[in-house]
Order: C-alpha cells, then structure tokens, then sequence
C-alpha cells in the first residue's frame, strides 16, 4: 500500500513537469520529461525539464502533496485494528494531542483484506474530509492489480511496465491550421474567448459596482444635488460610466501590456500564436465591441440603482436579481468553449443580457456571420434602450428619497416621464 501510494506521488509529480515542459518544450518532449520521471524518480524528471526547457525549470515548484504518512506509527496506534472501541483510541489524537513536529492527525487507516482482497477501514477527524479515503480506494485498487498480476506469472518488472503505459495518440483535423495534426495555435482561440468572457464578467462585476457605490455615496452625502444644480442627469450619467470605464480601461492596457511583455519575452511563439488569433478577420474588433456593450449595458443599471440608495443594505435587494442573471453566462461559457455549436449555448447568445459574455466566448471559433451581426445589433438595441430608461432612473432616484423596489420601477419611470 505505502508503495502503491509513492508510486500515485511520482506520478502526479510526474503530470506536473509534463505540464510545466509541454508550452516551452513541446508535447513530444513534455511526454519524455514525464516517462523519465516515471522510470527514474521526481529528481531526474526534473533534472530532464531542467535540459528540454530551461526556463519552465526556473519557475516550477514541486506540487504540494495533501497527504502525509506518519511513520512510524504511534505507539498509542499500533493496536488500533485489535482495539473494541477505535473511536476511543482516536479521540486525544483527533482532538488536540499533537504528533512529533506540532503535526494533528487528521485520518487513520486501518489495513484488512475481506474475501481475500485488499480492504481498509478508514477514520477521520472531519466527516466530510475524503481525501485519505480516495487515495486509500486508489491504492488498493492498483494493489489487487498487482497482486492479480504476479500471482497469474508475471514478473514485477512486467507489471510495472504495464502500470507506466502512455498510448500515444495524435489528433488530427482538416480545420486546424495546418489541415492536419491539431496543435496549441487551433486551441488558443477557445482559450482566448473564455477568457475575453471571464474578463467582461470581472469588469462588470468589479467595475460597475464601484460605479455603483461612488453614486451611493455622493446622493448620501449630498454631493448629487449639487451636481444636479450645474449638469443635466444624462451628463451625470455619462460622464461616471465613462469616468470609470477610463479607469478600468487603463488598468486593462496596463496589464495587457505586460501580459504581452512577457509572452514576447518567455514564449514568443505562443504571443505570436495569440497575434494572429486576434488579429485574423477583424476579430479583435468584434471582441471589443462584445466588450464595450456588455460593460455599458450593466454599467447604466448599477448607476441607477445607486441612485436609490444610500447604503450597501439598501442595493442588495436590487442587485440580487442581476447578479442571478449573471451567473447564467458564467455557467454557459464553460460549454461553449467545449461546443461552442451547442444547442443551448447559441440560443441563450441571442438573449441580449447574455450576448456579450456568450458571443465573446464563442467568436474565437468562428460563428456564422448572421450571428455575429444580430446578436450584435440585439445587444446594441438593448444598450440604447436600458440606458434610456436607466437615465430616467437615475433623475427620479438623483431628486427624491424614493427606496426602489423592482416591483415599482413601472411607476417611477411613467412618473419620471
């Protein structure tokens, strides 16, 4: 078992030097960076990543493991299969007793087998904790195996040989670059847009919040009468929605910048790829229009909420409602960039509260022209008719003590108007 379990440790050190050497090295390479760490230890995968790819060395760190095995056990232990009452054994160490090193126990593991095979009984300080006990199930699995194995002839060099097999297989795709083997360069645009999306989820939720809240803090203080006595409501309006999508724009080029920096910098093929990706058919210029329309269209309505309310306490109970909207595309963009074509995903695109996450997700691979230019012309219909009505909003709430709810907003606008 303590065998089985280092072998599952090199192997998930083995899968990180892979990882750490397959952007740098390539995948052939990646795949010999682990096989030497599967046949030779963790230290000469890494003297391996060290060789194919210099700088990923630099920079990785050996994966923390969950699971440390005490050894040897305490003496207090030893007995713990043969104890009546194992619960009892395991109190003092479970509630505070410390093992040498300041160290708490958090599982213990009883070793049996039942109708011959391998079994173990496993107690833990915390009931909802199943690590040790997956890696318990794990180990025992590959135990039996081996046990299976060797007991049918096979010799323990077979067996592993059998353990470290990798099948090599290749993809291939008449859509891919170069027409054939699928590459990084033929995933990057779906890498691309989840994170384009991921980037507008941020934006609005951080950006338009703080829009929201510096208009709650200046009707609470008086500040917005003031204003309201030298520039219209839309100017008002305008000029914070543009005032905080400056801010968060530099803040953007700032780090994309440097994003840029350091891929021409450490892996310049890879911000060559991402170039070309973003620059092929104008697709940098869709993007940022999915971008900038999301941002305004939520943008408008955290301002005018802000104008009802003088307290964070008071914005919950409007916000809620958009923040539930907003966890739909969150959920969706994971599956569109596993099917961008699906079903569900191209139709929740066309709802404009959506559009601008899901179609930034899914522009990347391609959609068909029609969808980029009516979810498009939907999001901008939408834009124009939410801040209209978000304007009349933010006048009514700006001038009055009036506490909104969703369920009177028809009232305030008509009135308003």
């Amino acid at each position: 078992m303590r065998a089985a379990m280092d072998r599952a440790v090199l192997g998930r050190q083995a899968q990180a030097l892979r990882a750490a050497a397959r952007i740098e090295a390539g995948p052939e390479a990646a795949d010999g960076v682990r096989d030497v760490a599967e046949r030779e230890g963790y230290e000469a995968g890494l003297a391996e990543l060290r060789r194919v790819a210099p700088q990923a060395a630099a920079g990785f760190s050996t994966p923390r493991e969950r699971i440390r095995i005490i050894d040897p056990t305490p003496a207090d232990l030893t007995e713990l299969a043969s104890a009546p009452d194992p619960a009892a054994v395991l109190a003092p160490w479970f509630e505070g007793e410390r093992l040498p090193g300041e160290v708490q126990l958090d599982s213990a593991v009883i070793l049996n087998r039942a109708d011959g095979a391998p079994s173990a009984v496993v107690w833990s300080r915390r009931a909802t904790d199943d690590t040790v006990e997956d890696a318990v199930r794990a180990a025992l699995v590959e135990v039996n195996r081996r046990e299976a194995l060797t007991g049918a002839g096979l010799a323990d060099t077979v067996v592993d040989d059998v353990q470290r097999f990798r099948p090599q297989v290749q993809m291939f795709s008449p859509a891919s670059v170069s027409g054939g083997e699928v590459s990084l360069r033929d995933r990057l645009p779906g890498i691309i847009g989840l994170a384009l999306g991921f980037l507008l989820w941020s934006l609005v939720v951080t950006g338009a919040s703080m829009l929201m809240n510096s208009v709650m803090e200046e009707k609470a203080n008086k500040v917005m009468e003031v204003l309201m006595s030298s520039a219209s409501s839309a100017e008002i309006l305008a000029g914070k929605v543009l005032g905080v999508a400056a801010l968060t724009g530099t803040v953007l080029l700032a780090w994309g910048a440097m994003g840029a920096a350091g891929f021409a910098a450490l892996i310049p093929e890879i911000g060559a790829d991402v170039a070309a990706v973003l620059m092929k058919d104008g697709l940098l210029l869709y993007l940022f229009a999915y971008l900038a329309g999301g941002y305004l269209m939520y943008a408008v309505m955290f301002a005018a909420i802000g104008a009802f309310c003088e307290t964070p306490r008071e914005a919950q109970t409007l916000i809620g409602p958009i923040m539930m909207i907003l966890i739909v595309p969150l959920l969706v963009m994971q599956m569109a960039m596993r099917n961008p074509d699906a079903m569900l995903v191209k139709v929740l695109s066309w709802v404009p509260l959506f559009t601008p996450f899901l179609m930034s997700a899914r522009a990347p691979s391609g959609p068909p022209l029609v969808e980029i230019i009516g979810t498009m012309a939907g999001m901008l219909v939408t834009v124009v008719v939410i801040t209209w009505l978000a304007g009349r909003a933010f006048r009514a709430g700006a001038l009055s003590g009036v506490k909104l709810e969703w369920k009177s907003l028809g009232r305030v606008l008509k009135r308003e108007g």
